[in-house]
């Protein structure tokens, strides 16, 4: 099959990539990397039972909780840009982005992302999969970084962010909330509003749970510790965001939610799995990958309708605001389980199930009691 993903980065000449045509601001020849179109937020802790996704992916009209407004921070941004487009925001730091040129965007400056921005531009694997950066901005007095705006190439995209690792805590976060072990009654009631069985009976007593407790439980309760992996937001074209995938746990529920959000499209999982299966064999070639604790991290998959019978599909890493480097010579494999002190983050071990989530996509039946709208794909 042939390749279809440009990365930016190759020694094919900018003059002849449509790509970087759109994409390069004018005047600056370097094509370096950033982390736009973020999903990393934790900004909704109501959860639903899995049918309410299946009303929200469908477009209903009826949406009895207000499924969608309780979910994220949307952004939507209209640039002029050869034609208006779309930039959302899909689960994320409310009025951390603003809109640029040139198919950028403005993401806020947080000292440890941007430090890791610089270092990525160093690691020539790196480059390869990840949004370009264009440096540091200050604008209306804040420091900004400027970032290539992932969605400029699509007409009408769907997007959907996945959260890799098998935590997404750093242990640092966990080392700190111990020392100042104190009981935390909002997020008590972030978790009985998604399992009121799930408190102790002396939480229930406080109302209260440790930061560490909750932490913990959070992994637990979606795919992050099983799979190594986690849906974090999806915005499907022409349809309201969703973020209500906290609860999705399991390889059935996972592939359910997947085949819906490609539209049961088998050119568009193929050329999703291709470039998951690229980013792979990159990060498993980087130094900066081997040497980082990398948190909080996602891939975000977009697609676009298919323009005259071709699917348009990309993915990319994105968000560093927690990669943390290692001390000395350490290296991870980012496979090995996490044992509190080998800093090891499960980043491989779940894109490995991811890679085969998706070319199992078809195999994998439907959750108890839901059905696919479609024959599966794949």
């Amino acid at each position: 099959m042939t390749a279809v993903f440009k990365t930016g980065h190759s020694p094919v000449s900018e003059s002849n990539d449509i790509h970087n045509l759109l994409l390069l601001p004018p005047n600056n020849q370097k094509t370096r990397r950033g982390s736009a179109s973020s999903t990393t937020s934790t900004s909704s802790d109501e959860e639903l039972p899995m049918r309410s996704l299946v009303a929200a992916m469908r477009g209903s009209k009826s949406r009895s909780w207000g499924l969608i407004k309780q979910v994220v921070h949307w952004s939507p941004f209209v640039q002029v840009y050869k034609k208006k487009y779309p930039w959302v925001q899909l689960a994320g730091h409310n009025g951390a982005f603003k809109p640029c040129d040139n198919g950028t965007i403005l993401k806020k400056l947080t000292e440890k992302e941007y430090v890791c921005l610089n270092k990525i531009l160093d690691d020539t694997f790196m480059l390869q999969i990840t949004p370009k950066f264009y440096g540091k901005v200050e604008k209306e007095g804040v420091d900004y970084v400027k970032l290539q705006d992932l969605l400029a190439e699509f007409d009408n995209p769907s997007v959907c962010d996945i959260k890799m690792g098998t935590r997404t805590y750093l242990e640092e976060e966990l080392i700190k909330a111990r020392e100042k072990l104190t009981m935390r009654k909002d997020m008590y009631e972030k978790m009985v509003k998604v399992d009121k069985n799930e408190p102790t009976e002396e939480e229930h007593t406080f109302k209260a749970v440790t930061k560490p407790r909750y932490m913990q439980w959070r992994e637990r309760l979606s795919s992050t510790a099983t799979l190594g992996f986690r849906i974090d937001g999806i915005k499907q074209a022409d349809r309201d965001p969703d973020k209500n995938f906290k609860t999705v746990r399991t390889n059935q529920e996972v592939a359910y939610v997947l085949r819906k959000h490609i539209d049961y499209r088998d050119e568009t999982r193929l050329k999703l799995l291709e470039r998951l299966k690229e980013i792979r064999s990159t990060l498993e070639k980087s130094k900066f990958f081997a040497s980082h604790e990398v948190i909080g991290s996602s891939v975000l998959l977009v697609h676009d309708q298919p323009s005259e019978g071709v699917a348009k599909a990309n993915v990319w890493m994105i968000d560093f605001g927690k990669t943390t480097p290692l001390n000395g010579d350490k290296a991870l494999d980012h496979r090995t389980p996490w044992v509190e002190g080998n800093q090891e983050d499960g980043y491989l071990f779940g894109l490995d199930n991811l890679v085969n989530l998706f070319e199992n996509l078809s195999n994998i039946p439907a959750p108890e009691g839901l059905e696919d709208d479609q024959p599966a794909v794949g």
